[in-house]
């Protein structure tokens, strides 16, 4: 039986003057060094073969997609987009301290969310549905290489749900450009919606699997 690999990675660096805020669906774009950088690595590591790519519509990620697999239109899907943060969009956690229900937010609680935003439910139940809708997509084509270009907090959370070995949402975190491949049979994804996360991306070029 075939099996189906898909590639997730986190798009490019965007402004410094934004590290540290909460940036959901605030539409910034790639910083110029953030830029570079993704094209450093496409000249100096190997992403993997892909037949089809996805993307989120933010422009950080319809940019990384098209300097890393410049060849392939990508399919842009509203659903690959990060968490809304709604009235906490570009603030840091420093000027939200005061906040009650960001703290709650922040430890976990599912019961509040971000004013005009999204909760934690919301957003994984987002995700998971359109990741799944992907890999059901892939198995009726028969297309066995896919990427995904998204955001951190997405790439995360659909590893820390779909992936094995199991690990929570943090512990996936990476750098900018970097992410991870899966592999999927159809026999295990059918019974347990498993994967098995089997490399970090890009990879050195005398690297093997």
């Amino acid at each position: 039986m075939k099996s189906y690999y898909i590639h997730f990675i986190r798009h490019g660096a965007i402004s410094q003057t934004l590290k540290g805020r909460y940036i959901g669906v605030t539409d910034a774009p790639l910083s110029a060094e953030g830029e570079k950088e993704l094209r450093r690595l496409d000249r100096e590591l190997d992403y993997p073969y892909a037949k089809v790519v996805f993307t989120s519509p933010l422009k950080r990620c319809t940019k990384t997609a098209e300097i890393l697999y410049p060849h392939i239109k990508p399919l842009v899907i509203d659903q690959l987009s990060e968490c809304h943060f709604g009235e906490w969009e570009n603030k840091t956690a420093d000027e939200l301290k005061s906040d009650d229900d960001f703290k709650k937010w922040l430890a976990g609680d599912t019961s509040v969310k971000p004013p005009r935003g999204e909760s934690n439910a919301d957003f994984t139940r987002r995700i998971c549905l359109m990741f799944e809708n992907i890999v059901d997509g892939l198995m009726k084509t028969g297309t066995t290489d896919a990427v995904i270009v998204t955001h951190g907090g997405v790439m995360n959370t659909l590893l820390a749900v779909y992936g094995l070995p199991q690990a929570k949402p943090f512990d996936w975190a990476c750098d900018n450009g970097y992410g991870y491949s899966l592999r999927l049979t159809p026999a295990l994804w059918m019974r347990d919606k498993v994967a098995e996360v089997f490399v970090r991306i890009p990879k050195k070029r005398d690297e093997e699997e």
